[in-house]
């Protein structure tokens, strides 16, 4: 009978345990790792966030930028990390798809990381200087082919998402281009700016005032549909170029082994922030979109970024990309 009344006492205390972990969380600041320079989508995306998280949460969420090694350098750190809901990662196609099926990292980006929420997405757009000849993208493969060089297209890494879009387009329009690579998009664009470089595979909110100061060619939106920031321009799949969607989408996680009651509280917080009509208005005026309501739950991006690695991988690696 002792040795029950132990039992039940010490269920009590656990249960007790439990519930004031579940309501104390979090207790203390939360640091956000953006594994890409300050001032770019990912980044932006980032302190919008946290900026409501943080009021939702009671604790202040500290963005830090953590770069290097195609963002792999940033991953890393949060894979690491204990799993308790201090330290979380915010990334994209190239951090959390393309930069790991090249770099010689020890971790999976899928299975070492607790999917927490989708964020806002864009779209990858192919873009050029405001000089050249072409007028939409027929006329830019054309001239594209026409070249007895390859023309020049900046990338912000091996395996980005502007490195292996580019690729992907070189290969299925039967054109070459000649890369350049960029610590990030400001320094890329500065060049496109410039006329320096000739094309771009472009996260489409970074070009959008640009394009529309026709200080900048955009060609065709690499996906399904149209992008809303510029709705005059075509899907290369209505320039009669099928198979060509690649997105530049968001997403937010913690190390594998967070608490599921911990990775619930801060996807509600996010979901909370998503569905804000202040945050929904800056995110339409970054020219991005935030997903539907079903696929903000941890499963969906759990389940969205796993098809996407299963997609992309074998592509990437026919490339037999080497790092730069």
């Amino acid at each position: 009978m002792r040795a029950r009344d132990v039992a039940v006492m010490l269920a009590v205390m656990l249960s007790g345990m439990t519930g004031v972990r579940a309501e104390t969380y979090p207790s203390k600041p939360i640091t956000l790792i953006v594994p890409f320079p300050a001032g770019g989508p990912t980044d932006t995306v980032a302190r919008l966030m946290s900026e409501h998280m943080s009021r939702t949460l009671g604790q202040s969420i500290l963005v830090e930028t953590v770069t290097g090694a195609g963002a792999t350098i940033g991953i890393g750190r949060v894979i690491s990390a204990p799993p308790d809901g201090y330290m979380l990662s915010i990334g994209n196609w190239t951090s959390h798809v393309g930069a790991p099926a090249i770099y010689p990292v020890p971790w999976n980006p899928v299975n070492d990381l607790e999917a927490i929420v989708r964020l806002p997405v864009s779209s990858l757009m192919i873009v050029g200087r405001e000089s050249l000849p072409a007028k939409d993208a027929k006329e830019l493969i054309a001239w594209l082919k026409a070249k007895s060089e390859p023309a020049t297209a900046a990338s912000v890494g091996a395996g980005s998402g502007a490195h292996v879009c580019g690729l992907y387009f070189a290969q299925k329009t039967g054109t070459r281009l000649q890369f350049v690579f960029y610590r990030g998009g400001a320094p890329a664009m500065q060049d496109m700016l410039a006329g320096t470089i000739d094309t771009m595979c472009a996260e489409a909110s970074q070009t959008l005032a640009h394009v529309t100061a026709h200080k900048m060619k955009a060609f065709a939106v690499m996906g399904r549909q149209r992008y809303a920031g510029l709705p005059d321009v075509p899907t290369m799949e209505e320039m009669g170029i099928s198979g060509m969607d690649i997105s530049f989408w968001h997403g937010l996680w913690a190390p594998k082994g967070t608490p599921k009651d911990v990775v619930n509280t801060l996807n509600a917080a996010a979901v909370k922030a998503l569905a804000d009509p202040a945050v929904r208005e800056r995110v339409a005026a970054l020219g991005m979109s935030i997903p539907d309501k079903a696929q903000l739950t941890p499963q969906a991006l759990h389940d969205f970024h796993k098809a996407e690695v299963d997609k992309w991988w074998p592509i990437i690696k026919s490339y037999n990309i080497k790092i730069q």
